[in-house]
């Protein structure tokens, strides 16, 4: 079967259910977008990474990682296989230089394993027939299916808003993010560094 390669676009919240987000891989040489909900917590996972963020502590999916070079294990990719009932299947492609093994995975864990090894992600063409979005000129979505309501996902590259930062110092924001940090209060930290981020564009 033909593989599509695809690329982190977005992670927002989920207008459709509390406490989760909305991953959209979009595909490398194309319009179509592939919406995944996934927790907060692959959510936290995924974006400190893209973030660049380090935390006190290793999270699981960096300890996966030690573990895995550790014993030189790494994953050269992972493939978006299938879809069930609304539920997408994913699986690691790993190797440690002699043999290489498939490891049935949970898609957001495999996406928050995949940008810390730095590999590539691929789908099947069928699966982005079945449950893709386009984009269309006019930067609306449009499904081209209902297993995927678009509705899930309400604006792709959608950062947290808040006015809570607004009237700090950027010092007191540098101080707060690196407590945040120190706490694992990664949200938080997210937004005060967005915070930061749009002032040094000001």
């Amino acid at each position: 079967m033909k593989k599509v390669r695809l690329e982190i676009v977005g992670l927002s919240y989920s207008q459709t259910q509390s406490g989760a987000y909305a991953l959209v891989l979009g595909e490398s040489s194309g319009s179509r977008r592939l919406p995944i909900i996934i927790g907060g917590f692959e959510a936290q996972a995924i974006a400190i990474e893209l973030e660049k963020m380090s935390p006190s502590r290793p999270l699981t999916h960096d300890l996966f990682k030690s573990f895995a070079q550790t014993f030189d294990i790494t994953v050269n990719e992972v493939l978006i296989y299938n879809l069930v009932e609304g539920i997408f299947y994913a699986k690691l492609m790993c190797t440690d230089g002699t043999q290489d093994v498939e490891i049935d995975a949970r898609t957001s864990d495999a996406i928050a394993l995949a940008v810390r090894f730095n590999c590539e992600i691929y789908t099947y063409e069928f699966i982005l027939k079945s449950a893709g979005i386009v984009l269309d000129d006019d930067a609306e979505m449009s499904t081209t299916s209902d297993a995927t309501t678009i509705s899930e996902v309400t604006e792709i590259n959608k950062v947290l808003e808040t006015e809570e930062y607004k009237g700090k110092s950027s010092e007191e924001l540098k101080s707060m993010l690196q407590t945040a940090l120190d706490d694992e209060k990664y949200e938080m930290a997210s937004k005060i560094r967005d915070e930061l981020n749009q002032r040094k564009k000001s």
